[in-house]
């Protein structure tokens, strides 16, 4: 910011209203990308929960009856942990009298604690093939499981076929889950089983890629001998049964501990673990598994004394069991995480546990926190959506309602304020730089039916605005207009300068670039026949209505200012007199101070002074005034940012009419309320409604997100249609609302959440002028 020079060429300091301008540009950048950063983490917070809920990124395809040709026989015959060496498939069998009990698809928040009380209250441990996503989403139940002394495998992340997918998201769905493991217990593991997996000759051509793959990189996969079933929930005792090996088999059996309800498998696993130790039967994990057999081995080979006699089924187990290769995390020997006595015993059986370190350590700990802040941000956003909800549907039903009231009321023919009133009234137009608007606005005023004197107050314009008023005036012969020139402070000043200057105890404030029909000023000042009341809103008009964004101007002016005006004046809270037309007592304008610099919103800040100081404000439907509103988003934006800002600023101003007596305390008890609940809140959260609506039609049922949605709309545009049939508009313009719906009002919503953002972060601006182009003209000119 340049500091101004004086004529004489000495330098003058700043205004105050300069140095403002100045703090504010430098902190708009930052407030904007503020609020783009809080929408980016929304957005983020729900795809990283639909992630998790296989909502996003979910695959429910399951192959099945696919050949297995490709299949070696020795693998589709064998047992039920598979590992590779050197590009060698092994399997291993369950000893006899031994099984292996395993758990898929937990952690369930329900089921796998009641598990893991089974499991130690008969000291038996346990392998649990966990699925990543609820791993990260329970991650205490996995430090439990884990301390207890039970090993853990994969299950992917989001248990989908890998046979299914490409390499990088069968990396993906193994590294995020040892991420999860990582961050939930602080290892990660060389233990996997596929999805919807079974025993060995299940294997087709399709998974064993997969599986080889898998061998390659360190990892042993898992299957099952024995099918407990319990997914079926066939009952206790089937359950039993099935889960039951033949003879003194030794099995890998598996349950499940999660993916839908589970009670039959809590009660079946006491009477089987009972069952089988009767017959003599141990429970071990699948690593024990595996050192029995590397025990065995060194046994036989022993007793022996052949240094090569064992046989290709076993060889390598050690190094694929219990050392060797650490998938995804460096290499190193299993280490036990178990306490107490017997932790070398537990060490064995939590061979495939690796301790991770490092970024592992990190990351997995930071997937944890993000998963976390998502599974407490969502709820409390769906209860909001909720709220908002509720809300806004209310607020549609209000306004229907009392509009309705308001109509019927003011357009009876016995209706009347009182007295006509005739008296002349002065007009006061602030104006700054508008030279493209103001010979419109002066010819508007020339054909007024009321006796009025016109007050143009030149707020230090630079393009020659007070020259062209002068000589409008001349050329429109209006001896009842004086020009006022006075160094540039700001509308505040401009307008409180006019005040000083008016001759007549009513002021009629309007906008530069306004323009008035004939009647206006005379309904606009009827009201006034009532001594109780103060100020008169008028109905604000956007003339240059024929382009995209007019007509969306157009559809918010009469169905949100104007609807919501005759709500507020039936509930004697008005809170705020639209600068473009209001009329005022002057002795009430000075009464409360005339207009404040305060605030960005002055209109507002005096409406709400006006309540305070015991006046009755209302809505004149039929004084009617055209503006040109914005016609470019960034000047739409400029402009409704200072008036978000400015309200939130004028409300905090007041915040003491919350505890004001008497008729002067009904704004506060009534109008704060509704102002902050549908102006501020709702506003603020009602992009949750857009943001679920898109997710839910991208990645949960298409179809009911979008009748959901044109229910809603449909909705809107009835109250739309009613609004413009209470201010005889034409139909036609509705047919943009659907496109408003989707592009205008997403960006209100951004400028409400900029303005909150400053509101927190401090500053100000200061009277911001938009580029006009003087389109609007006389109200003839301007098409309905």
């Amino acid at each position: 910011m340049t500091t101004p020079t004086s004529a004489r060429g000495r330098r003058r300091a700043p205004t105050r209203i300069e140095r403002a301008a100045g703090r504010a540009a430098a902190l708009q950048k930052p407030r904007v990308i503020l609020a783009l950063l809080l929408l980016l983490a929304l957005t983020c917070v729900m795809l990283l929960d639909g992630y998790l809920r296989a909502e996003v990124g979910g695959d429910q395809r399951v192959r099945t009856g696919a050949s297995s040709s490709k299949v070696p026989d020795k693998v589709l015959d064998g047992g039920p942990i598979l590992t590779f060496r050197g590009g060698q498939a092994i399997t291993v069998s369950v000893p006899s009298k031994t099984i292996a009990l395993t758990f898929d698809d937990g952690p369930n928040p329900t089921y796998t604690p009641q598990v893991l009380k089974i499991l130690k209250q008969y000291d038996v441990p346990a392998t649990f093939f966990l699925v990543g996503s609820m791993v990260s989403r329970y991650p205490g139940i996995v430090k439990t499981m884990v301390r207890q002394g039970n090993e853990v495998g994969i299950h992917t992340f989001t248990h989908v076929d890998l046979s299914y997918q490409s390499d990088a998201r069968i990396n993906r769905e193994m590294q995020q889950t040892q991420l999860a493991l990582a961050g939930a217990a602080g290892i990660t593991t060389t233990l996997f089983r596929a999805p919807y997996s079974s025993e060995t000759d299940a294997i087709d051509n399709y998974s064993w890629p997969v599986y080889k793959k898998l061998g390659d990189e360190g990892y042993t996969s898992v299957f099952v001998d024995t099918d407990s079933d319990d997914w079926k929930k066939p009952g206790v005792s089937k359950i039993v049964k099935w889960a039951t090996p033949s003879g003194t088999k030794g099995a890998a059996v598996l349950f499940h501990d999660a993916g839908g309800e589970r009670s039959q498998t809590i009660k079946a696993l006491p009477q089987y673990i009972g069952k089988m130790k009767a017959k003599g039967y141990t429970f071990t994990t699948v690593s024990g598994v595996i050192e029995k057999r590397n025990a065995a081995s060194r046994q036989a080979a022993a007793a022996s004394s052949a240094t090569n006699g064992q046989s290709q089924t076993t060889t390598g187990l050690t190094e694929a069991g219990v050392t060797g290769t650490v998938p995804n995390g460096g290499t190193g020997t299993g280490t036990g995480t178990g306490a107490g006595a017997g932790g070398a015993a537990v060490s064995r059986l939590q061979a495939a546990h690796r301790t991770a370190t490092g970024m592992t350590l990190y990351e997995g700990k930071a997937l944890i926190v993000a998963v976390a802040i998502a599974e407490w941000a969502l709820p409390v956003l769906s209860s909001l959506l909720f709220v908002v909800g509720v809300a806004v549907m209310g607020r549609f039903g209000m306004m229907l309602l009392i509009a309705r009231r308001h109509y019927r009321q003011r357009n009876k023919r016995r209706f009347s304020w009182g007295p006509t009133v005739t008296r002349p009234v002065s007009v006061i137009v602030p104006a700054y730089n508008e030279k493209e608007c103001i010979a419109n606005t002066l010819e508007s005023l020339a054909q007024s039916t009321h006796p009025i004197e016109v007050i143009v107050v030149d707020d230090g314009s630079t393009d020659g605005t007070s020259e062209i008023a002068r000589a409008a005036a001349d050329k429109l012969g209006m001896p009842n207009v004086r020009v006022i020139r006075q160094e540039n402070a700001g509308k505040p000043a401009a307008l409180n300068n006019g005040v000083r200057n008016a001759s007549y105890d009513i002021v009629v404030m309007m906008d530069g670039d306004t323009v008035f029909e004939p009647d206006t000023v005379r309904h606009l000042v009827q009201p006034f026949a009532d001594p109780e009341v103060g100020a008169v809103a008028g109905n604000a008009k956007v003339g240059n209505r024929n382009t995209v964004i007019g007509a969306w101007q157009h559809i918010e002016y009469v169905m949100g200012f104007n609807l919501d005006r005759r709500m507020y004046d039936l509930l004697r809270c008005m809170p705020t007199i639209p600068g473009a037309i209001g009329a005022f007592r002057r002795e009430a304008v000075l009464g409360v101070g005339g207009m404040s610099e305060d605030t960005l919103a002055e209109d507002t800040d005096i409406t709400i002074a006006m309540h305070r100081a015991g006046w009755r404000v209302v809505y004149q439907e039929h004084a009617k005034a055209w503006t040109e509103a914005p016609g470019s988003l960034k000047q739409l934006w400029s402009q409704r940012y200072r008036w978000s800002y400015g309200t939130m600023q004028a409300l905090w101003k007041h915040r003491k009419s919350l505890t004001d007596k008497g008729a002067s305390g009904r704004f506060g008890r009534v109008g704060m309320p509704l102002v902050v609940l549908f102006q501020i809140v709702t506003p603020v959260f009602a992009p949750l409604i857009d943001v679920f609506t898109v997710y839910s039609m991208i990645f949960v049922d298409f179809e009911a997100a979008l009748l959901a949605w044109l229910a809603v709309l449909g909705i809107q545009l009835a109250c739309a249609a009613y609004a413009f049939r209470l201010d005889k508009e034409r139909y036609r313009y509705l047919a943009m609302m659907p496109l408003q719906q989707l592009a205008y009002r997403q960006m209100m919503y951004l400028v409400l959440i900029h303005s909150c953002i400053t509101a927190l972060t401090g500053g100000r601006l200061r009277w911001q002028k938009l580029k006009r182009t003087g389109e609007v003209g006389t109200p003839a000119g301007v098409s309905g």
